[in-house]
């Protein structure tokens, strides 16, 4: 029995009760099976008939707002605790914590839509919004919002091309690993320059000091 027979074995047994267990156990970091290809198959079993369209999207929605609240809890009581005390073991210091949520206030709540999308951060976007205390109202407003989004994006996907789901979800994933590491370089380049330019600023004052 392969993965896909074995998620409509559990739909058959156990119903939407599949995406309200499976999906916040990727958000988790627990990814069996992933949340983009569990998303996508169950658009394909709705595409078949096999389960009904609108609960599973419901389920799906439920179910991944309840990982990111959950993960999102998590951050919030135990992130900052940890990283006090074992943050030098990690190479996490309490500041680099505070210069993040300042970078964070200036551009992360538009992020917080589309980081769902990214591969490997939708499993740690809820810890990260907690420990830097995130508001749940920003939470509520732009999380779930991203939520409801990446839940859409990838149900269509199986609803919408059928049988071809698993050729175009293997195409999309490629396209925003390539968007992601685009991205990353783009910021890596900005971190960089921004650093260079404080050192020179830091090398012109000492200079003129010394004058």
């Amino acid at each position: 029995m392969n993965l896909f027979e074995l998620v409509e074995r559990l739909f058959e047994q156990y119903g939407y009760l599949v995406l309200l267990i499976g999906l916040p156990l990727d958000f988790i970091a627990l990814p069996i099976p992933p949340g983009n290809t569990t998303l996508t198959y169950t658009g394909f079993l709705a595409y078949k008939g096999v389960i009904n369209m609108v609960p599973a999207m419901g389920s799906a929605f439920i179910g991944a707002a309840m990982g990111l609240t959950i993960t999102y809890i998590l951050g919030y009581r135990l992130g900052m605790p940890l990283i006090e005390r074992y943050g030098k073991w990690l190479f996490i210091k309490p500041s680099l914590v505070e210069k993040t949520q300042a970078y964070y206030s200036k551009y992360g709540n538009k992020l917080l839509i589309v980081c769902f999308f990214i591969p490997g951060v939708r499993q740690f976007i809820g810890y990260f919004i907690g420990m830097i205390r995130v508001p749940y109202r920003t939470v509520w407003i732009y999380g779930y919002t991203g939520v409801a989004a990446w839940v859409l994006a990838f149900f269509s996907i199986g609803f919408i091309f059928g049988e071809q789901w698993q050729y175009i979800l293997n195409v999309v994933e490629h396209y925003l690993k390539v968007i992601f590491l685009c991205l990353a370089g783009s910021v890596l380049v900005l971190l960089v320059r921004s650093r260079v330019k404080r050192e020179k600023a830091k090398k012109l004052t000492n200079a003129t000091r010394n004058e």
